[in-house]
């Protein structure tokens, strides 16, 4: 029987008999699905389906279709700007138990998985093949959901993000039809590309339940480093040099001092109160050994101090952990605290600038914001504390960060390098892209999805 009001009883009951156990209205199932890391409120879903294959998702989506109900996926529930929130009610659908790793190919280093796998569980199946998936955003994403909001992270500098790793699709339409995407093939002229339509439209044109995506060699040697600097100036400038010069770094990632300071506290490391930048390089050894004095040499002309090497791989592990855990680091400077956390991304020709005018800017508000970022393809946020309960902090906060946004898109940047859009950002859509780019959004979402039924109210302002 259907315990939730706005859910149609018809619906409730066609669910509760097509998949039993696996369809829920607990209403703490209906809130856990509805949270995600995003400090926006967060409406539940009014029932949960728990699908174990792309035909109980499709079967899922045709019953909502019947009862012109909405439909929202879920992964593991890591986004960052509420792109699970069920605004309008509906059904959210699990994929957690879509976790097979269906096939890993060497040979052509590729491999296909469902949506509800994580990096790290794939990862751990290609352990001994010689290779890796390299998209690393932080949190343990599933590779669903990564799609979905066209992910990237701390390697994005040398691998690129989840664009060019993701071959193949199969998705399941809002009129519950199952469609195939793309092929293995490394390169195609056929027709629309229709998977790099799908990756980054975050469930709003349809559920995807299977990739392929490409896989990398396991680098022969790996060099990790990090060095602090005098100011945050000092440290970009090292970067947009290292980058002008095509030095091919791995990762490339900055910490203001605030961050260190969580970071030392929260992962008991003792890095130099100062801005730090976090490297990796892949590699022969001797590519590396080079690639190392060069690198160390770049730093020096621009102040870098205690320039350390984690060669062991225990050593780079934590480093590199250290710098994954800076996000609750920093929630722990402000005890109580959510963070409203920025996402923008430069032409790294425009990175000082665009940081210093932030920095500025940040003096003004009497905001507490560490900044981070994978600074090695332009990419910072600021994590803005506030107090949930006091308005005018955040306030003051969103406002911040509507300039942020608005000072990177005119410097031809964007507003989201890879948190994507989802709610927290429909608002800098015109700007970015401009009205005549909207409408096309506009009138693909409304082909493809004409009752507004796949994850309504992300992306497209209203």
């Amino acid at each position: 029987m259907n315990t939730h009001a706005r859910l149609p009883d018809a619906l409730a009951d066609a669910l509760a008999g097509r998949f039993g156990e696996r369809f829920s209205t607990n209403p703490a199932i209906c809130t856990h699905h509805g949270q995600d890391e995003s400090s926006l409120p967060a409406p539940p879903p009014d029932g949960v389906v728990f699908a174990q294959s792309t035909e109980e998702v499709s079967a899922t989506v045709a019953l909502c279709r019947a009862h012109r109900v909405p439909v929202i996926a879920f992964g593991t529930g890591t986004s960052l700007e509420g792109q699970l929130h069920a605004v309008r009610g509906g059904i959210c659908v699990d994929l957690a138990g879509m976790n097979r790793v269906l096939a890993i190919r060497p040979e052509d280093l590729d491999a296909t998985v469902e949506a509800g796998v994580t990096r790290k569980q794939l990862n751990s199946a290609l352990h001994g093949s010689g290779l890796f998936f390299p998209i690393d955003p932080g949190a343990d994403a599933s590779l669903g959901g990564m799609a979905a909001t066209r992910a990237s992270g701390t390697n994005a500098v040398r691998y690129g993000t989840m664009r060019e790793s993701v071959l193949a699709m199969t998705v399941v339409l809002p009129d519950a039809r199952i469609i195939h995407t793309g092929s293995r093939a490394k390169k195609s002229a056929a027709g629309y590309d229709l998977t790099r339509l799908f990756v980054g439209s975050e469930g709003t044109l349809g559920i995807t339940t299977e990739l392929t995506v490409r896989l990398h060699p396991l680098p022969e040697a790996i060099g990790s480093a990090f060095c602090a600097f005098p100011s945050i100036a000092a440290a970009v400038d090292t970067v947009i040099q290292t980058i002008q010069l095509g030095l091919p770094v791995a990762r490339i990632e900055l910490l203001d001092s605030l961050s260190v300071q969580a970071i030392n506290r929260h992962s008991k490391t003792s890095l130099r109160d100062t801005p730090t930048l976090f490297f990796e390089l892949h590699g022969s050894p001797a590519s590396v050994a080079e690639q190392t004095e060069v690198l160390q040499g770049i730093a020096a002309e621009h102040g870098g101090m205690d320039f350390e090497w984690a060669n062991q791989p225990e050593d780079r592990s934590r480093l590199w952990q250290a710098r994954h855990d800076a996000y609750y680091a920093c929630l722990g400077l402000m005890p109580g605290a959510r963070s409203i956390t920025t996402d923008v991304c430069v032409p790294i020709s425009r990175l000082a600038d665009c940081i210093a005018a932030t920095l500025a800017d940040l003096e003004q508000t009497g905001l507490t914001a560490p900044l981070l970022g994978h600074v090695g393809d332009g990419n910072f946020h600021m994590l803005l504390l506030v107090h949930p309960d006091d308005a005018a902090m955040t306030e003051r906060a969103y406002d911040f960060a509507k300039r942020l946004a608005e000072r990177a898109i005119a410097m031809d940047g964007t507003c989201t390098g890879e948190h994507g859009i989802g709610r927290g950002k429909r608002r800098y859509m015109a700007l970015e892209h401009g009205e005549g780019a909207l409408d096309v959004m506009r009138i693909i979402k409304h082909a493809i999805d004409p009752e507004n039924l796949m994850n309504p109210g992300k992306i497209l302002p209203d």
